[in-house]
């Protein structure tokens, strides 16, 4: 295996292709997962696990990938244990949003799970971050796949395995046809709701809808103007540093791990959602630079500012003046 390129695709990201086991991350699982492993770290390894998670035995290795890929579970030992980050979002009393009922919070899972350090998704960041077109055929998209796990010194997966990539990510993000027989299978993922991806069929054949994979490049514009400056920030801070300072509207759009790539928001879209936000916020401001480029400036340390600037998004928290020593105190750590 060849060293990774510092700056290569996929060099922030883990081997992780094909971890999934073909299932994207299906309707109540980052909560049933979170119940189990409050009780039982253990929980996820029991001969009746089965039976505490409601699901086939060949759907769990799944859901312990997807809540470590989304950093809402961590390994302990032997076992797992949910962090901070899930506490904050699911936890039944002080949760900002306990069972998943807000796009917004689909909007910042996603977030998590493409600009995580490291990506537990490098298939997912590539196709997001770094796609050179938003349209592509399946082979396309697994040829680039494989260039881009080579550059960053990554044995090159199987092609079957990157073939599952491809699909677990159209039937997480892709809305399929609306006849009877997709209900429920449009039901049971809730990230279609989305609508990033948006799969098309061949000319000659509707029924294969996995052909060609589209990315809608506008799609950003339904993310809530909190999760899109909660996402700058965040960019801000691991880029810029903890302390207070500034960064460009073009760097937040045109980043591959920036909030316009990975949300797939435009620079209109961005300066709207900054400004809406900033009104609100004291310590954030869109100011213009002589030279006319757009700088997102911040009088606080990023990290923090993006965190009261998430609380302010969820009903149930805005009530809470301080959390401090209770459970879930920050979305950003894990």
């Amino acid at each position: 295996m060849s060293s990774r390129t510092p700056h290569a695709p996929l060099a922030g990201c883990l081997p992780a292709f094909g971890r999934h086991r073909g299932y994207p991350p299906r309707y109540g699982w980052l909560r049933k997962v979170y119940d189990a492993l409050l009780h039982d770290p253990n929980a996820l390894r029991r001969p009746d696990a089965t039976v505490v998670l409601g699901v086939g035995r060949s759907m769990i290795p799944s859901m312990v990938f997807w809540a470590q890929a989304f950093g809402l579970a961590t390994r302990s030992g032997q076992g797992m244990v949910p962090t901070d980050r899930a506490h904050w979002l699911l936890d039944d009393e002080t949760g900002a949003d306990p069972f998943l009922e807000l796009d917004a919070s689909l909007w910042l899972l996603h977030w998590w799970l493409v600009s995580a350090e490291p990506c537990h998704v490098p298939s997912w960041q590539y196709l997001f971050g770094y796609s050179p077109i938003s349209r592509s055929s399946r082979a396309e998209t697994q040829g680039r796949l494989a260039a881009a796990a080579e550059a960053a010194g990554f044995r090159i997966p199987a092609p079957s395995v990157l073939t599952s990539d491809i699909a677990c990510l159209v039937s997480m993000y892709a809305l399929g046809d609306r006849s009877a027989a997709n209900i429920e299978d449009a039901l049971s993922n809730p990230f279609r709701v989305l609508q990033l991806l948006d799969p098309e069929p061949p000319a000659d054949r509707k029924v294969d809808r996995s052909h060609l994979v589209v990315l809608r490049r506008a799609a950003g514009r339904s993310c809530s103007a909190t999760v899109q400056t909660y996402a700058s920030l965040e960019f801000a801070a691991r880029t810029g540093g903890p302390e207070a300072g500034s960064i460009s509207l073009a760097r937040l759009v045109s980043d591959p791990l920036g909030p316009g790539r990975l949300l797939l928001t435009s620079t209109a879209d961005l300066r709207r959602a900054l400004r809406q936000v900033a009104r609100q916020h004291g310590g954030l401001a869109v100011v213009e630079s002589g030279d006319g480029q757009e700088t997102l400036v911040y009088s606080r340390p990023p990290a923090q500012l993006a965190q009261d600037v998430l609380g302010n998004a969820y009903p149930s928290l805005r009530s809470t003046t301080s959390r401090t020593g209770r459970r879930g105190t920050s979305p950003a750590q894990t």
